[in-house]
């Protein structure tokens, strides 16, 4: 590692994750998920972690190499089955409050090669184990964030002409860090400004309360409804269990709602490559009606895309829109990270799969039934894919049937 300062912006960003991304307070328990390899943030987190105030930190190490060798060789009545032992324990994290730090690293094809078969039972056991997480992930009624480290196997990915792996690992953590503010001054104060004006622009689209957006780009024609008393949300979130403020992502610079997930028709095609499930999927167009996707072309990827959508009915409608303007930092960083994190956050983009509950005027108090009833998807998978560019117009839709221009060329419209 020869990045100036690194050890010091590494603490830094470790600071920020904990007293801002998640919040960590007097008496809390803190799970970190994270890579074997990155054990170095791994102890600067816990550190952090423990001076804030947390009365245990539990790390919960994973490692894609041993990852891929269990999906391809152990029993596949293994591979296909939620481990009762590790759901109780995360019940039990779940049951207290424990606030959640996971630190993505993984290379976007880090389970290429993988047996499409048993990748497909991993996976629906995975999402298995992990629905009822989501539920409180997707219902704020936990604190949690996701952040970032660099790893070789990825930053070969994204700098693939940079001669040694030592200037492709610099590059994507000097990236990680730019995205983050981290070389920022004030690092926290730097993240509260922009928490600010993601605020501001989500109480703006509230305000006018849209019956749907129009999205017209190359390949793109989608008209999506939105339900109503639907919440653009932005920037910080709120614990509805106790009142405290976190930041699911960092970075970053969307604002988003929910779709009604049975008024949804056209055609969208995705910008930027979606890795999912240890695979990329690259140039696709997903064809809707009524709320439903009824067609799937990809030129990389369709059949992982597909098993995707046939996991539950709620994987073949959307659960997620947010808007991002083109020339946001990292869009204009002109670096594909081939990592969902950042790549959304460079470009507007739609989720397949479940809706957060807290988008909707009193979601988090209704049932699946209720939401459903509102239009509010309901899924065991959230998947991001963007499909923004320069050349994205979006136009709302009045309850009157006025249009407004929302976006033009890839960003706010003045």
């Amino acid at each position: 590692m020869v990045l100036p300062n690194f050890e010091d912006s590494l603490r830094k960003y470790a600071h920020l994750t904990v007293t801002e991304g998640v919040a960590v307070k007097q008496g809390q328990t803190v799970v970190i998920k994270i890579a074997a390899e990155q054990f170095l943030f791994a102890r600067l987190l816990t550190k952090e972690a423990y001076k804030a105030g947390a009365k245990n930190v539990v790390v919960q190490w994973t490692d894609d190499v041993i990852k891929k060798e269990f999906i391809s060789h152990a029993d596949k009545d293994i591979v296909s089955q939620v481990n009762d032992y590790e759901a109780q324990y995360d019940k039990e994290l779940i049951d207290e409050q424990a606030c959640r730090i996971s630190v993505v690293s993984s290379a976007p094809n880090a389970l290429e090669g993988v047996p499409a078969d048993r990748l497909d039972a991993y996976q629906k056991a995975y999402d298995q184990f992990m629905a009822p997480l989501r539920k409180y992930t997707s219902s704020n009624r936990i604190s949690w964030t996701i952040v970032a480290a660099a790893s070789p196997q990825w930053a070969k990915i994204v700098f693939p002409k940079l001669s040694s792996e030592n200037e492709q690992v610099d590059a994507l953590w000097d990236a990680i860090f730019k995205a983050c503010r981290i070389y920022d001054e004030n690092p926290v104060a730097s993240w509260k400004a922009h928490d600010q004006l993601l605020h501001q622009k989500a109480t703006m689209m509230n305000e006018i309360q849209y019956d749907a957006l129009h999205y017209t780009a190359p390949g793109t024609d989608l008209t999506i409804g939105l339900p109503k008393n639907h919440i653009w949300a932005g920037g910080s979130s709120k614990n509805i269990t106790n009142g405290e403020v976190f930041m699911a992502n960092m970075p970053t610079e969307e604002i988003f709602t929910a779709p009604d997930c049975r008024r949804i028709d056209g055609y969208v095609t995705s910008t930027k490559p979606l890795s999912y499930a240890g695979n990329l999927i690259n140039n696709f167009t997903l064809t809707f009606k009524n709320g439903e996707i009824i067609d799937v072309k990809a030129q990389e990827g369709e059949d992982v895309l597909r098993k995707l959508i046939a996991t539950d009915k709620g994987a073949k409608s959307l659960g997620e829109v947010a808007l991002i303007p083109d020339n946001s930092p990292i869009s204009n960083s002109g670096i594909i990270f081939f990592n969902t994190l950042f790549d959304e956050n460079a470009s507007d983009h739609l989720a397949i799969g479940n809706s957060y509950a807290f988008t909707i005027k009193d979601g988090t108090d209704m049932t699946n039934e209720q939401l459903l009833e509102h239009g509010m998807n309901r899924s065991s998978v959230h998947v991001d894919f963007m499909i923004g560019s320069s050349e994205m117009n979006i136009d709302g839709i009045r309850q009157d049937g006025t249009i407004d221009a929302v976006f033009r060329n890839g960003n706010w419209a003045e």
